[in-house]
């Protein structure tokens, strides 16, 4: 193997590579990078078992001497290529088990793996695609991801739920503490409910941050393949069927509050400072318990109490408020936080139906969003 490429292209198609690259394995070929050079193209191939990411080159800057195919260690490679001071590098292959890596007056020689022991990826057949814009997946992704669980308890919900029936797609994400939900119309395709781990969906995000335009989606029964431009991307899906999460969302809301979503954001963060942390059975989190409580006057308190440090209290003028009781509601100061920031909103409103029922929130201009919490017991 030949080749000359401009470094610049190499290097943003290797960034995207990177993130099929476990950062440890059982299996040390897949710490490398498998690369095989054609008569016309050169194919990038990592994978991490859970995540197989491929990429074609055909830059008119890529010119092929000779065809090859070698897998080099993922990491070295890639850091090479990143420091390496020249427009342009040579990767040529020689007898001793080594790939040459030339740029102007710099010269690696970097050992590489046998080609043989890298797996065949069984990338999901290009046929029957869904089609979104990337805009759309990273929202989904943005506004739903950060709900999902965090540990494997319940290993379904570690992943994020796509249930399309009728061309109304709902995702859905998790924790069983709070939920995410966003909804989208789409364009007719068949019916399908799969769910997508997390850690994907985050490698997802960072491939197409960059990206803007459509993006198809390809489905088999285990795995899901995402494809743009010259970029294949795959995860595989989680097992078992996801619960079904109808049954806690309410639906009757007697007491609806209208806040500027920035300020609320700023009170609650400030008050949070002070906030005792909640603890689950086996394992501390960051859920700081504050309370929001709506007083007689109907004006707004932001409030907690830490028998160690002390407490804090706030007081939040909202926009609108429907109410005919005084109620207090305590819940993690974190889910809430997290909540709001996923809407674009300026305004938002938080919907209750009692002090020990979950409550939503909702903004006023993301279509279809919800976030729902749970409320946590103030002692």
């Amino acid at each position: 193997m030949n080749i000359t490429i401009d470094r610049e292209i190499l290097l943003e198609n290797l960034n995207v590579i990177s993130r099929g690259l476990p950062n440890k394995s059982p299996m040390p070929i897949l710490t490398g990078i498998k690369m095989e050079a054609t008569d016309t193209d050169l194919f990038l191939t990592s994978s991490n078992t859970d995540i197989s990411v491929e990429v074609l080159i055909n830059d008119v800057s890529l010119k092929i001497t000779e065809p090859g195919k070698t897998v080099v260690p993922g990491k070295q490679f890639i850091d090479i290529i990143r420091i390496i001071g020249a427009k342009k590098v040579n990767l040529l292959l020689d007898e001793n088990n080594s790939l040459i890596i030339k740029g102007d007056k710099s010269e690696f020689n970097l050992k590489i793996m046998d080609y043989m022991d890298y797996p065949n990826i069984d990338f999901v057949t290009l046929e029957n695609p869904l089609t979104l814009e990337s805009s759309e997946l990273k929202s989904i992704i943005r506004e739903t991801v950060f709900s999902t669980a965090q540990t494997e308890k319940k290993p379904i919900l570690t992943g994020v739920n796509f249930n399309n029936k009728d061309n109304q797609l709902v995702i859905t994400a998790t924790d069983s503490f709070r939920l995410s939900q966003k909804i989208l119309s789409i364009d007719s395709y068949q019916d399908f409910n799969i769910t997508i781990p997390n850690k994907s969906l985050d490698e997802m995000s960072k491939v197409l941050d960059s990206y803007e335009g459509k993006i198809s989606l390809y489905f088999s029964s285990n795995k899901l393949l995402l494809k743009y431009k010259n970029v294949l991307f795959q995860t595989r899906l989680l097992d078992g069927n996801y619960p079904d999460t109808s049954r806690i969302m309410p639906t009757n809301f007697p007491i609806i509050i209208r806040f500027n979503r920035d300020e609320l954001l700023a009170v609650v963060e400030r008050v949070s400072i002070m906030s005792p942390k909640d603890r689950e059975k086996d394992r501390e989190t960051t859920s700081n318990v504050i309370k929001l409580t709506i007083k007689k006057d109907r004006s707004i308190e932001i409030s907690t109490t830490n028998n160690i440090l002390g407490s804090a209290t706030e007081e939040i003028t909202p926009t609108d408020i429907e109410a005919t009781n005084a109620i207090s509601i305590g819940f993690s100061s974190r889910y809430f936080i997290e909540a709001l920031r996923s809407f674009m909103s300026t305004e938002i409103s938080i919907s209750l139906s009692g002090e020990i029922r979950p409550f939503i929130v909702r903004g006023d201009y993301d279509a279809n969003l919800t976030q729902l919490i749970l409320p946590l017991r103030m002692d």
